[in-house]
């Protein structure tokens, strides 16, 4: 009975994690848009997409009926998160003007799928119980899924060496933080380190980029309303030169 509510409760906040998960992936939505519509990816990193869209794949793998039994909603999100992940990484791509960084991105995701692709292949044929191969991909999972969390903390030394918040989107660190407490709780209906290990941590590492973003955050509407203003006084001063420099000729030569 115990048992059954248990499992009940489970399954529950499995799809609520899967929902917020769902969120935390299409929360880079805007920051997106704004690329189309300038056409550069400006100052925003690659580094969560990056790290993200290896955690996912890892994840796949640690939920296959074959490495990690009973696991399918862990694979339904993670199945999603990659697809949503490689569209992103394929719009950073064809919006990023600095060809070395379009370089230095594809080879990354060239060498995730390579390194996904030899864990798989040496988890199937060199590990023979679910047990073990639970244990060797949840290991490499909690180190991906620490990376996926900590991948801001670069977006973070920017935001505090510029006391702006611009570049450091606020829904994605509000997902993050909910889809942490989400499978955090999850990983303990039974009790899965490999679950809870990181996404505690997450979880910690999204309060921080909240509280940033808090102390930040009127900053930030400074500073954008300065350059606003410093752009219309720049075209102001255009419209003077112009008017003073290249007066129109009204008089016709005798």
């Amino acid at each position: 009975m115990v048992s059954h509510l248990i499992n009940t409760i489970r399954n529950v906040v499995g799809i609520t994690g899967n929902v917020i998960s769902l969120f935390l992936f299409l929360s880079p939505v805007p920051t997106f848009i704004r690329i189309w519509k300038k056409g550069s990816v400006e100052q925003f990193s690659p580094a969560p997409y990056l790290a993200t869209l290896i955690n996912c794949m890892v994840w796949v793998i640690y939920g296959l009926p074959v490495v990690h039994p009973n696991s399918t909603l862990v694979v339904t999100i993670n199945g999603t998160g990659t697809a949503i992940e490689v569209v992103y990484l394929t719009l950073f791509l064809i919006f990023c003007h600095d060809k070395s960084k379009r370089r230095k991105v594809l080879l990354i995701m060239l060498v995730e799928l390579f390194f996904v692709a030899v864990v798989t292949t040496l988890v199937l044929t060199a590990v023979h119980t679910t047990e073990r191969r639970s244990m060797v991909v949840g290991i490499i999972a909690i180190l991906f899924s620490i990376m996926m969390y900590a991948s801001p903390l670069s977006v973070m030394k920017l935001v505090i060496s510029t006391k702006s918040v611009e570049y450091m989107p606020f829904f994605l660190s509000l997902a993050s933080f909910a889809n942490g407490v989400a499978w955090t709780t999850y990983a303990f209906l039974p009790f899965d380190p490999f679950i809870s290990v990181p996404n505690g941590l997450g979880t910690l590492f999204s309060v921080a980029q909240l509280s940033l973003y808090a102390t930040y955050y009127k900053s930030t509407k400074r500073i954008i309303a300065a350059r606003q203003e410093t752009k219309i006084e720049m075209n102001l001063s255009e419209v003077v030169v112009n008017g003073n420099g290249d007066p129109k000729k009204t008089g016709r030569a005798s």
